[in-house]
C-alpha cells in the first residue's frame, strides 16, 4: 500500500529519479530555461531552489554540498560565480514555471522552467545585421519527365 507516500515516483526507480532530477537541474543552471513535463517541474523546484540558496554563501562546505548534489563543476562554478550573486538580495522563489501545452505523443502537460529574471551578461543575442551575408536565391530545377 502506498498510504501516506508524499513524492511522485514518475515509474522510475529511485536512483532513476535522482539521476534525473540531476540532469535536470544541470541543464536548468547552464541554459537558464528548459522545456520538461509539468509534473516534472513541480517536484524539480524543490531541489533546485535550496541548491541557489546554498550557493549564495560562498565558502567551501556549500560548495561541497552542491558539488554533491550536481556532480557537474561547470554547474557548480556558473551557479556559484553568476546565479546566486545575482539573486543574493532575494528571499526565495528564483524559479519560474510556464505552462506550454501539451505533448502531442501522449498529450502530457508540458512546462518552461526558467530562472527569475536572470540574464547572462557574456551572451549577446545578435539579430541580423548588414555584414552577415545575405542567403542567395537559388534556381529552382523543374523535373523533366
Amino acid at each position: 500500500m502506498r498510504h501516506r507516500s508524499a513524492k511522485k515516483h514518475f515509474n522510475r526507480s529511485p536512483a532513476h529519479r535522482k539521476a534525473m532530477i540531476k540532469a535536470l537541474s544541470v541543464a536548468l543552471i547552464k541554459h537558464n530555461m528548459i522545456k520538461t513535463t509539468l509534473p516534472k517541474s513541480k517536484y524539480f523546484r524543490q531541489f533546485i531552489e535550496p541548491l541557489i540558496t546554498r550557493a549564495k554563501v560562498d565558502n567551501d562546505a556549500n560548495r561541497k554540498l552542491v558539488f554533491a548534489a550536481l556532480r557537474d563543476k561547470d554547474a557548480c562554478k556558473k551557479l556559484f560565480e553568476q546565479i546566486a550573486p545575482f539573486y543574493k538580495d532575494r528571499p526565495g522563489g528564483y524559479v519560474r514555471i510556464l505552462k506550454c501545452g501539451y505533448r502531442a505523443g501522449d498529450n502530457a502537460p508540458l512546462a518552461f522552467v526558467q530562472l527569475v529574471d536572470f540574464k547572462e551578461d557574456d551572451k549577446v543575442v545578435e539579430t541580423k545585421s548588414e555584414t552577415t551575408p545575405e542567403k542567395k536565391a537559388t534556381k529552382k530545377v523543374s523535373d523533366k519527365k
